[in-house]
């Protein structure tokens, strides 16, 4: 009733809350709703750059989040007809001005290069160089640079750069400069003929490149503005780099096809064939993650036959910003040539993606700067040409050339920022109206909008305008239809179907947050741009191309070709071979080559045993198989409920039997064997452990005056300051383990009997979790964290491994301005802060029915070893990326995998409080039951204790039930046996030689 006397205007409504929230700011109470105001209050920038000094130490740049975008001071500087600059200015990067840390610098040669700054530094640190520009202008900022052994595999060397102290623009603190690789030749295969997909190796070198935004928005390097006299540029890094020279370049001036075909000399016809490249024989790319596919088509070279070769390149692992491939080709003799691609273009349906093309490291013509691949469901023929058909023609010289074809979003990042946008107008229109309803939805009140929200009419129509154009500027983009484009035009539909109805719309709020969940989502989408080639021509301007697409008589012989392929059993699981240990892998393609690789190099040799790894679709055919006689004699990759389900069942061996196993159960934290305990017995063994820590936007958090909270009293304490700035915590509602094991409570009693949620600390428990969403307003249901994250409107949360490689792997923009800490935890008396939580594993296991137990026993010691999980880790991450960064559960091999210094310190600080829930018969009840009374308090306002013992007697009910059945309790309910499970109530000590 309060808050409602004030909905005469938006204006004295902002005023109001203001006020309100400060009062109990001071109070030190929670504010339980979002005031929809400005993220910040902050004056806005200017885009021209000062002469002001910096001062050792300051930090360089203001608040990215409120800086302006590069396109729209671009937009500034050409109304303003600031014109391009006409020389170079070169600085010498041996003669920095100032440095944070002198010690990690140093001046030395490098391959070639007399006289340049090694910086080795491991930790983010900057650089100052002063200098004189001699005439106003835009420039080019290039870099000549050599990438050294970096902080981990594949990341590129990302700086923070401002100029006279700030940033002149959002996107100066993301400047990428990309390592480069090349695949290991020749491919080897496998017993079986299958070609093993190949590692990638650095080929570090002297590059010269220009300074372009890391997201990949803009086809053209940044241009930079300087006026005549003196200026500051600072670097700040964190990854070890080589420069020899920073150089103020004028723009290169790219003209379009027919201004570059009209320069070009007059020659006679090339008298040369068709030049064909296989486009997986690649030169080199500047991303570990672009990887070789296995395709079938039967025009695809070379042809598959039954077997996996790697014949294509790209796909859905060549999507994302600034991702490039170059090839190397040899021209026979100088004149025009013509370029076509075999290419297949068909991951997302209707949606097409973009490539910037380049000869030699420069763009031919405007027209190649974002050239369109369309939507197609199978191989096409791409040629490039004009919009009229006619091919492109480009003039070669004799001699050696570079094709390069890079990922670019530079043609959707006006949709972007659109829909960027329109999600904070529907944020805003969601949060008012909450404000009117009291987050409450009575269908009895009557609403006028009219006096309520008088504004709402017109936010809303405007919100449908931008759905409108959104929808149009994507097809004219795409080129046709697709289905984020009829997305946005549904949206719209829907809002004036809710304008037709004003009064009613504020019955209508959880609709809007539904749509504006939708279409933020749509970002994930658009910023995706695969495309998969099998070859590329390079033909003389008379000559013809080859036939690039299959016929349909060559289609439907490749159909039965392939269909008789099917049978050959080489990968069945039904034959097993009783001369070799069989092991079933439930991970990935790359996962299983990859350990097959690695136990004929290091385990087979050492013990004589010889192992066949056969990848496992789902753990359902464990049961299937076991059905049909059919086990092998180690599976691994599999969740950590499975083994104890396995276990009750007689299906699984108790590995606590075995010769050693207590020097294994050593080297895992004791939370981490939880899981797999049953019967006095261990089932199981951790290959893999996610885990839980805090993920912070320092720069965000560093604008609003807040710390990293140490505890869940300091995340509330937080959250008013937040949600104050329309901002909020993150904490995925399905993360129960940290509050319950943090305030000493079990799920299961002792004797594993029955349930230990009715004690006293299990309903304080509950109750802290749950007021976390009623009382200080977490959101209930959030999407993707990763992108709220990535955008700044969820800046701090608790999230896991996943989220970790998200960033590292696709945020580079983030570059430095986030970290991990250890979650919150809760203060003891001592002043200790406990930070138990559990995470997620997955395991291995032995089968009962194996015949070569003792055999298998070996391999599992010698898979989860120190020396072989650091070697398949970093095999791994090699093939693959940072996407495919190996979470061991082994502390030392963890150790010597590529983390961040800073980062694996947090990550095994937090690793001591790793505690999991045991498994037991009807223990999956715990976890679904335990989901419900968390729905029935948060979503239905049911009273926390009501719920959380109407759970109690569901979960007592169905442990009871197997209990009987499994014979720990007789019929008339008398106990024959216990469970006795396992107690861990203290830290694992055996981080701590890893922490420093």
């Amino acid at each position: 009733m309060f808050i409602n006397r004030f909905h005469r205007s938006r204006t004295l409504r902002c005023r109001t809350l203001l006020l309100l929230s400060a009062l109990l700011a001071i109070l030190g109470l929670p504010l339980s709703i979002r005031s929809g105001l400005p993220v910040y209050a902050a004056e806005p920038k200017s885009t021209q750059p000062t002469k002001s000094s910096i001062q050792q130490g300051q930090a360089a740049g203001n608040d990215p989040l409120t800086e302006p975008y590069y396109a729209s001071v671009l937009k500034t500087w050409q109304e303003q007809n600031i014109p391009n600059a006409k020389s170079d200015v070169a600085i010498r990067a041996t003669t920095p001005s100032a440095q944070s840390d002198p010690g990690s610098t140093a001046r030395g040669s490098l391959e070639g290069k007399p006289d340049v700054l090694l910086w080795k530094g491991s930790q983010a640190s900057w650089i100052e160089y002063q200098f004189q520009v001699p005439a106003a202008g835009l420039y080019e900022i290039h870099a000549s640079y050599h990438p050294l052994p970096g902080n981990g595999v594949g990341n590129p060397i990302v700086w923070d750069v401002a100029l006279d102290g700030r940033r002149p623009f959002r996107e100066a603190s993301s400047i990428t400069l990309y390592r480069e690789w090349t695949d290991a030749r020749p491919i080897l295969k496998n017993e079986d003929g299958d070609e093993v997909r190949p590692r990638s190796y650095e080929l570090a070198t002297w590059r010269v490149k220009p300074f372009i935004d890391s997201e990949g928005a803009y086809a053209e390097p940044l241009k930079w503005y300087f006026t005549a006299g003196s200026h500051t540029l600072r670097i700040n890094g964190l990854e070890p780099v080589a420069l020899e020279e920073l150089r103020l370049v004028p723009p290169q001036k790219i003209d379009t096809y027919s201004e570059v075909s009209a320069s070009y000399p007059l020659t006679p016809p090339v008298q040369a064939r068709v030049l064909t490249l296989q486009a997986e024989d690649l030169a080199y790319k500047n991303d570990t993650s672009i990887k070789l596919f296995y395709d079938t088509d039967p025009r695809t070279v070379p042809e598959s036959r039954g077997r996996i070769t790697y014949n294509t390149v790209g796909g859905r692992r060549w999507l994302y910003q600034n991702q490039e491939i170059v090839w190397s080709f040899d021209v026979p003799e100088s004149g025009k040539y013509k370029l076509a691609l075999r290419s297949l273009q068909n991951a997302i349906a209707q949606k097409s993606s973009f490539r910037n093309i380049r000869i030699d490291g420069k763009t031919p013509f405007r027209e190649l700067l974002d050239y369109r691949f369309p939507y197609s469901s199978g191989w096409k023929g791409t040629v490039l040409q004009q919009e009229n058909g006619t091919p492109f023609e480009f003039y070669l010289t004799k001699g050696t050339h570079e094709l390069s074809m890079a990922v670019n979003h530079a043609p959707i990042k006006p949709v972007l920022l659109g829909i960027d946008d329109l999600s904070g107008q529907l944020r805003l229109i969601e949060q008012d109206l909450r404000l009117l309803t009291g987050g409450l939805v009575d269908r009895n009140r009557t609403w006028k909008v009219a006096e309520d929200l008088p504004d709402l009419p017109d936010r809303l129509e405007k919100a449908i305008s931008s759905l409108l154009s959104l929808s149009a500027a994507l097809q004219q983009i795409n080129g046709n239809k697709d289905s984020i484009s009829q997305g946005l035009a549904t949206s719209a539909q829907d809002l004036r179907t809710l304008l037709g109805k004003i009064d009613d719309v504020p019955y209508y709020a959880d609709q809007i947050t539904s749509m504006n969940q939708k279409i933020s989502n749509f970002i994930d989408t658009l910023l995706q741009q695969p495309l998969q080639l099998d070859e590329i021509y390079i033909a003389p301007s008379e000559e013809r191309f080859p036939k690039m697409e299959a016929s349909w008589f060559s289609e439907a012989v490749g159909s039965i070709k392939n269909f008789f392929y099917s049978f050959q059993d080489r990968d069945s699981l039904n034959n097993l071979d009783d001369r070799v240990l069989n092991v079933w892998v439930q991970r990935g393609r790359d996962y299983v080559d990859q350990l097959q690789q690695l136990a004929d190099e290091r385990f087979t040799p050492d013990t004589g045993i010889k192992v066949k790894v056969n990848l496992l679709p789902t753990p359902q055919l464990l049961l299937m198989s076991n059905a049909a006689g059919v086990q092998p004699d180690v599976a691994l990759g599999l969740t950590q409920d499975l083994p104890v389900d396995y276990a009750i069942r007689g299906s699984v061996a108790d590995l606590s039997k075995f010769p050693g196993f207590q020097e294994l159960y050593n080297q895992f934290s004791p939370g981490s064997w939880l899981p797999f305990y049953y019967d006095k017995g261990f089932y199981a063994i951790p290959e893999t452990q996610s885990f839980l820590v805090l993920f912070y936007r320092k720069d965000i958090l560093e604008q609003l005056g807040l710390k990293v909270p140490q505890t869940w009293a300091d995340v509330t304490a937080m959250l008013p300051t937040l949600q104050r700035n329309s901002l909020n915590f993150y904490l995925n509602s399905r993360d129960y383990t940290p509050f319950f094991y943090q305030n000493h409570s079990d799920f299961f009693e002792q004797t594993g009997l029955g349930t230990a949620l009715d004690s006293p600390q299990s309903f304080k428990s509950f109750k802290q979790w749950t007021d976390l969403f009623t009382t200080y307003a977490l959101e209930k249901e959030v999407p993707s964290f990763y992108q709220h994250f990535r955008r700044g409107t969820m800046p701090i949360g608790v999230s896991d491994y996943n989220m970790y490689v998200q960033l590292a792997a696709a945020a580079p923009e983030l570059n430095g301005r986030w970290g991990i800490a250890e979650i919150p935890g809760i203060k003891q008396p001592d002043g200790t802060i406990e930070r138990w939580a559990g995470g997620g594993q997955r395991t291995g296991v032995i089968f009962e029915a194996s015949k070569k137990k003792d055999q298998a026993w070996e391999f599992l010691k010698w898979w989860v070893s120190a020396d072989v999980q650091a070697q398949y880790g970093n095999d791994i991450e090699a093939v693959n990326g940072v996407a495919f960064r190996w979470n061991t559960s082994n502390v030392d091999a963890f150790a010597r995998l590529p983390w961040k210094r800073e980062d694996a310190r947090v990550i095994l600080e937090q690793w001591r409080w790793y505690k999991d829930v045991p498994n037991l018969p009807g223990g999956y009840f715990m976890e679904r039951e335990l989901r419900n009374a968390w729905l029935r308090s948060v979503v239905d306002g049911i009273n926390y204790r009501s719920s959380l013992e109407t759970a109690v007697l569901d979960i007592n009910r169905e442990l009871r039930r197997k209990q009987q059945e499994f014979g720990y309790v007789d019929p008339g309910g008398q106990t024959i046996k216990t469970l006795d499970l396992p107690v861990v109530s203290q830290p694992w000590e055996g981080v701590n030689r890893y922490v420093r």
